[in-house]
């Protein structure tokens, strides 16, 4: 059985540092669990752990935050059970998921829906973790609201607009040419190409003037005007991620319009937290409202293969990247 072992950072994407090897299943004491890994996808912030760019990294380690497996040691009513999981200290504080065994804390293991193949329950994990956790940080999306997602098309994006659509509201979509959205939605999505349209002159037009009650920017800095401008009355923007750093920031408009911004860091939230999640997740997933991500052959990675895994998702790989031990 293999592993995915990182001793230290790399200098480049074209030349990771990677060390496959055998892998014994690890010992686990009885506050843990030892599942078997099935799937696991590669997140960009896998890349970046493998690249250096997590400062609190504990080195050597496997990466990996998102895993499908089946339980192979641990309280005997989960012996066998398929689970799934996500947790920011997976792959940095602690080994992570790509490798064939792993082993967690026993209150993070959930049963995975039924309905869920094994790939797609690995598939599911930080995406849609960190869209929920923005979300729910933002005071929840209500029917009506006007819901705006800056870089629609990304696995957040379409994770947002999922739970956005389930929940009754409004939803534009933003990327930066034209194109259509390209993931599951519970009800129309209105798409904005940001190279030749204004995003706030099109929202406040189709929303009577009223603007965007949540803005969900998984971009940052490049939309960072243009989102305040969108903005309702007491409107809320969330942050996962940027490219600049500073930000123009027009204080006046800022406690004019109410607004509030929120930061969402999903390596703060551990495995335990992210199950709770994964609960609430749970029965829209399993009555189809929520729909996990495709899975594309192409786009399904030996663990042999991790460094041409790691690549595909820097590069910006449209499909979700898994990994299969």
């Amino acid at each position: 059985m293999k592993t995915v072992r990182v001793l230290e950072k790399s200098a480049g994407i074209d030349s990771l540092d990677l060390h496959i090897g055998a892998q014994d299943a690890p010992d686990v004491d009885f506050a843990e669990c030892l599942v078997r890994v099935v799937s696991a996808a590669v997140n960009p912030s896998d890349v970046k752990a493998v690249l250096g760019f997590m400062p609190h990294a504990v080195w050597p380690r496997t990466p990996g935050r998102d895993y499908a497996g089946v339980v192979v040691e641990g309280p005997q009513e989960m012996l066998g059970k398929e689970v799934w999981g996500s947790g920011g200290e997976l792959g940095i504080r602690r080994d992570g998921t790509h490798a064939a065994y792993l082993a967690v804390p026993l209150g993070s293991v959930r049963v995975k829906p039924e309905n869920l193949t094994m790939e797609e329950a690995g598939a599911i994990g930080v995406p849609f973790v960190t869209a929920f956790e923005g979300l729910q940080r933002a005071g929840g999306v209500e029917q009506g609201d006007v819901v705006l997602v800056l870089g629609a098309n990304g696995k957040v994006g379409q994770a947002a607009i999922q739970l956005a659509t389930q929940a009754g509201a409004k939803v534009f979509g933003v990327e930066r040419k034209s194109e259509p959205y390209i993931g599951h939605a519970n009800a129309d999505v209105t798409m904005i190409d940001a190279s030749s349209q204004d995003i706030d002159e099109v929202v406040r037009q189709l929303t009577d003037g009223h603007g965007a009650d949540i803005v969900y920017n998984t971009v940052g800095s490049p939309y960072f005007e243009k989102a305040n401008k969108a903005m309702a009355v007491r409107g809320t923007q969330i942050f996962i991620s940027t490219i600049e750093r500073p930000v123009p920031f027009d204080i006046f408009t800022f406690y004019r319009g109410q607004h509030t911004y929120v930061g969402i860091d999903t390596l703060a939230l551990d495995s335990t937290e992210g199950a709770l999640i994964l609960d609430a997740l749970l029965p829209a997933f399993e009555r189809g409202t929520l729909k996990p991500f495709p899975i594309v052959d192409d786009f399904v990675f030996d663990l042999s293969d991790a460094a041409l895994a790691y690549q595909a998702v820097f590069r910006g790989a449209a499909n979700r990247v898994l990994l299969k031990p």
